[in-house]
């Protein structure tokens, strides 16, 4: 398993620094004791309030990038305080990535509260998005009924060859992502407009598409 080490303190004050030294040697030889490959180690000198770390941009862009399975941290609160932690916390699970600790000496446990709040935002969360697909379901409908063919407006159709390729509306797919939905949302929005794609043939035609864009 590849796993992000994540170290952090608030001050620069020197028994911060040492403690900063101490969380980083720590988790190093847990990784060793589990047999877990480090991908990389962040040690961050911020207060856990502050969602806007540059260390934490660098943990989550590498979990998407699938570059680790796993985070490893001394504690919860070394991950966040407040709710910036609970807003940290969600991310993660919407990554699938699991958080192992050393006060834990496993896997995390979020308390009782903490995980009633995840429940909620969770729920909540997906509520939302099944509001704004029904959303774009109905206008994508009113629009076929009003004579409108999403194909025509593929703007890669020259790139097929070989097997016949699933035609779907790429430019639905790029607002879609820029509403920050996942690919496979967005591949669940476009089976319910009656497109039978999976998540991997939108992700493939949206990098086909963002990279004609550029050429462009």
């Amino acid at each position: 398993m590849r796993v992000i080490l994540y170290c952090r303190v608030s001050t620069e004050k020197e028994a911060q620094v040492s403690s900063l030294k101490r969380q980083k040697a720590e988790l190093y030889a847990m990784a060793e004791h589990h047999g877990m490959e480090v991908a990389s180690c962040i040690e961050e000198q911020v207060s856990g309030y502050e969602i806007e770390r540059e260390g934490v941009f660098q943990m989550l862009d590498a979990f998407s990038n699938q570059e680790a399975e796993a985070l490893l941290v001394q504690d919860e609160t070394r991950l966040g305080r407040g709710n910036t932690k609970i807003a940290l916390f969600h991310q993660l699970n919407r990554l699938n990535v699991k958080v192992y600790s050393l006060s834990h000496n496993g896997e995390l446990h979020l308390s009782e509260s903490d995980s009633m709040v995840l429940q909620i935002v969770g729920i909540v969360e997906e509520y939302q998005r099944k509001i704004h697909n029904m959303k774009i379901r109905r206008g994508m409908q009113k629009a076929v009924a009003g004579g409108y063919d999403p194909s025509s407006n593929l703007s890669n159709q020259h790139l097929a060859a070989g097997r016949e390729r699933k035609e779907f509306p790429i430019e639905e797919v790029v607002r879609l992502r820029a509403s920050d939905l996942t690919f496979k949302d967005i591949a669940a929005t476009l089976r319910g407009l009656g497109y039978d794609v999976s998540k991997a043939t939108v992700h493939r035609r949206y990098k086909e598409y963002i990279s004609l864009e550029k050429e462009e």
